[in-house]
């Protein structure tokens, strides 16, 4: 698959229609897509119209858009017109059709992006496995006997794998970054807010948020400018190292990796944020909570109907006590402050994203202080603080070619999204970091 780049520069001046970039898209999902489950609907109607629209423009003389002509999927959470928008649960598979796209998918649309598929997650994005019980598991392309994450893990799969060279996910507790580490790309969780979310099927609104998946730093970032038309960035780099619970349990080779990418961007000492465990407990609380508050009602009324995995932990949730919400939402507050008072300091702090390699589907563990533990609980303690305080993160993967793929966390305060991607410019043009082609699905 070529990159978006390449494809809306090619349909942009007439080399190739926007029409046969869809049509092969469409084909290498079908040829693919039965070893990795990462396609939920192939629109395959509506993709060849939008093409054959762009095509139009282009031959009428007219720019298309900086995404011309590039197939794209979505997340099974955002609306497309005509169709339910399941958010990933069986039980939704009925449910009234969207009336209208998503504010984002209408973005992407007006930027020249045509809308091939949407894709696989964990029922109502609650999970870091994309195990699910009606659409089944989505594998990592790197190695077919190993989850890819979650919960926008079919968002990550697709891409990876050469279906698609973008696609669009959530994230509340970490659901672009797990699945961006674990399959070895680029992904962003904008500045909470930053984007729209109109049209998305909720999970907490505290934290959730979207964005993209691409295999180099030029395709999120054309993703990201067709989605906000963001300003440049650029300038010099003050660079941390975030330590304590951040470096307490990652693979050694990623911390090697994490503090080459450092010396690369003009060192940076460890830096620590206090209190990160309590912000990761806050944060469980928090999503819980406003998790339970949302699906109540449906709960009440169709619980055998959800996921098993899933309904328990929104029980759960819908029974917490208030004031435990509230002491939670006090602590996000301090713990916002301590984060403010590194970034007088920083511009980028670095971090693993997930702690090892992506775990085997037929044992979802993972090694936390010495400990074996179940991986899908446990994969987003690297993740969930930062967004807890609603930070822009984008993740990229280590230069790790013909190994599975480890990912680091580039750290920014609120609204930073440009500085973060001109220091991911910089590490990917030092070859410390890049997109590796996955081994044969097994």
């Amino acid at each position: 698959m070529m990159s978006a780049a390449a494809i809306a520069a090619e349909v942009r001046s007439g080399q190739r229609s926007a029409r046969a970039f869809a049509e092969a898209a469409i084909a290498a999902i079908r040829a693919k897509d039965g070893a990795i489950g990462a396609v939920t609907r192939l629109l395959d109607e509506r993709a060849l119209a939008e093409a054959d629209a762009v095509d139009a423009i282009v031959a009428a003389g007219r720019d298309p858009g900086p995404l011309a002509g590039v197939p794209y999927g979505v997340k099974d959470l955002f609306d497309v017109a005509g169709l339910p928008t399941t958010a990933g649960a069986g039980m939704r598979a009925d449910a009234t059709p969207a009336r209208a796209d998503a504010e984002a998918v209408v973005r992407m649309k007006a930027a020249g992006a045509v809308l091939i598929a949407t894709l696989n997650m964990d029922e109502y994005a609650y999970g870091f496995v994309t195990v699910n019980a009606a659409y089944g598991t989505t594998r990592n392309p790197h190695d077919g006997a190993r989850l890819c994450g979650g919960s926008s893990g079919g968002s990550a799969a697709a891409v990876a794998a050469g279906m698609l060279p973008l696609s669009l996910g959530s994230d509340t507790n970490g659901s672009i970054r797990i699945p961006a580490a674990l399959t070895g790309l680029y992904g962003l969780k904008p500045t909470h807010g930053a984007l729209p979310m109109a049209g998305v099927f909720p999970f907490v609104e505290s934290f959730d948020d979207i964005g993209p998946f691409a295999r180099s730093v030029e395709d999120l970032r054309l993703a990201w400018t067709a989605l906000l038309n963001p300003p440049p960035g650029g300038g010099g780099l003050r660079v941390g190292r975030l330590d304590g619970w951040f470096r307490a349990d990652p693979d050694p080779e990623l911390l090697d990796g994490l503090d080459s990418l450092a010396d690369a961007l003009g060192g940076g000492p460890l830096v620590e944020l206090p209190e990160v465990d309590r912000a990761r407990s806050a944060a469980f609380v928090m999503t819980a909570a406003e998790g339970g508050a949302l699906h109540l009602a449906t709960l009440r009324a169709r619980a055998m109907d959800y996921d098993p995995a899933t309904r328990d932990r929104l029980l759960a949730g819908a029974l917490l006590p208030a004031a435990h919400y509230v002491r939670a939402q006090r602590f996000r507050s301090w713990f916002a402050a301590r984060a403010a008072e590194l970034f007088e300091r920083f511009d980028v702090l670095l971090a693993p994203a997930a702690p090892c390699v992506a775990p085997l589907i037929d044992d979802p563990t993972m090694m936390v202080g010495g400990e074996k533990v179940p991986a899908r609980a446990n994969i987003g303690l690297l993740t969930q603080p930062l967004s807890f305080i609603g930070l822009p993160v984008l993740t990229m993967p280590l230069l790790r070619p013909g190994k599975l793929p480890l990912g680091v966390q580039l750290v920014g305060k609120p609204g930073s999204e440009a500085t973060l991607f001109a220091a991911a410019a910089r590490l990917e043009a030092a070859g410390l970091t890049g997109f590796s082609e996955p081994r044969d699905v097994r």
